[in-house]
């Protein structure tokens, strides 16, 4: 990982960041690290220890669950709307899952031991990596729902609009291949429904990249599991914490 020592660009990018009063944000500065996170980079490894947490800014990260065969699906999100290494908030230290970027980027990283200092601090930064983690076991169970329940064409949809909902454009770098993986399902499924939104003129894609040209309709194409989850952020987070 890439560590750049200057803070060249803007922490607060990232909305958990953004919501830190100014006591909390004067102590979290001077330990934030600028990184520069690479397509494929992991993150954390399944149960092992992260030395760091993650705040990804213009990065979007994949938490994935992998089989004993090799196989992957991806259970959760995280972009500038979070944090990557929600064990450590909760106490278990290591990781069930995977973290991999899934879109190149930046963030920022802090120790793993000044985040656990945090949490014996408690107050209102603990208050809102707990409320940041209930929207994570809402996204994590609806993306279950939606694995279960729901059409590829459906699945697909969902997994743009997550995509889009944590980046600055409607331009998405995202094989068909790398879709299949992190939905779990077969490329030939993949590449039906990524034909049938662009023949829908939904949006426009040409070797792993993607540009969603109307939202409001690609919104229409998934299932209730977006707008659930989504709810459920908005209705935690972000929301500006007391001094």
């Amino acid at each position: 990982m890439n560590s750049l020592h200057s803070l060249s660009g803007d922490p607060r990018q990232n909305q958990l960041l953004a919501t830190l009063s100014d006591l909390e944000w004067h102590r979290w500065r001077p330990h934030l690290q600028l990184v520069d996170l690479s397509l494929g980079q992991v993150l954390c490894e399944s149960g092992r220890n992260p030395p760091y947490v993650i705040f990804p800014t213009t990065a979007i990260v994949s938490l994935l669950y992998m089989t004993l065969n090799g196989a992957s699906a991806e259970v959760a999100v995280v972009g500038n709307d979070g944090v990557v290494g929600l064990s450590l908030f909760m106490g278990g230290n290591a990781t069930p899952s995977q973290a991999v970027v899934q879109s190149a980027g930046q963030g920022y990283r802090l120790r793993a031991q000044l985040v656990r200092n945090e949490m014996t601090r408690g107050g209102a930064v603990l208050h809102m990596l707990l409320r940041y983690t209930q929207a994570m076991i809402a996204q994590v169970a609806q993306t279950a729902v939606c694995n279960r329940y729901h059409s590829i064409d459906q699945q697909l949809a969902r997994r743009l609009l997550l995509a889009l909902d944590r980046l600055p454009t409607d331009e998405l770098a995202m094989t068909q291949e790398l879709a299949a993986n992190l939905l779990g399902v077969r490329r030939e499924g993949v590449t039906a429904a990524a034909h049938k939104l662009q023949r829908a003129g939904v949006i426009r894609y040409n070797r792993g990249h993607i540009v969603v040209l109307d939202r409001h309709r690609l919104e229409q194409c998934t299932c209730e599991c977006y707008a659930v989850a989504k709810k459920e952020y908005d209705r935690l987070l972000p929301m500006p914490l007391a001094a």
